[in-house]
């Protein structure tokens, strides 16, 4: 999939890649400030969150409960190195059947899954984007 789209159109985005992919799993490339969080967030509700959604920069990780189905959200942004994620048993995550989002996955590179779906969002303006999606196989 590739597309051009304004900031407006973030719910319908949001939902057409949770309508055509059968992966769980979601790498999100972008520079700071291109709307990686602001589509991640939209389709963490999407999925049914009620809670506040936010961004797990600090944090690196938030995870969200929807009845059994388990969301989590990271942030590898200020991430030094891969034995820091490593040390908080990542691998876990990554074997489970969660729905998983993963923004700076660059940063993680040599650990990520073998399968899941390349988000890369580009900013052509204050208002516009683009977005191509890659599956990782």
């Amino acid at each position: 999939m590739e597309r051009t789209f304004t900031v407006n159109e973030v719910p319908e985005i949001a939902q057409e890649l949770l309508a055509n992919t059968a992966t769980r799993c979601f790498f999100f490339y972008g520079e700071m400030g291109v709307g990686k969080t602001t589509l991640i967030k939209q389709m963490i509700r999407l999925l049914g969150v009620q809670d506040t959604v936010s961004s797990p920069t600090y944090s690196i990780i938030n995870e969200y409960r929807i009845g059994e189905e388990v969301i989590n959200h990271f942030d590898f942004y200020r991430i030094q190195s891969v034995e820091e994620v490593l040390d908080m048993g990542i691998e876990e995550y990554f074997e489970s059947d969660n729905w998983l989002f993963l923004e700076w996955p660059e940063k993680i590179k040599s650990i990520l899954p073998d399968s899941g779906i390349e988000i890369h969002l580009h900013k052509k303006n204050e208002t516009i984007r683009t977005l191509k999606t890659t599956p990782v196989k």
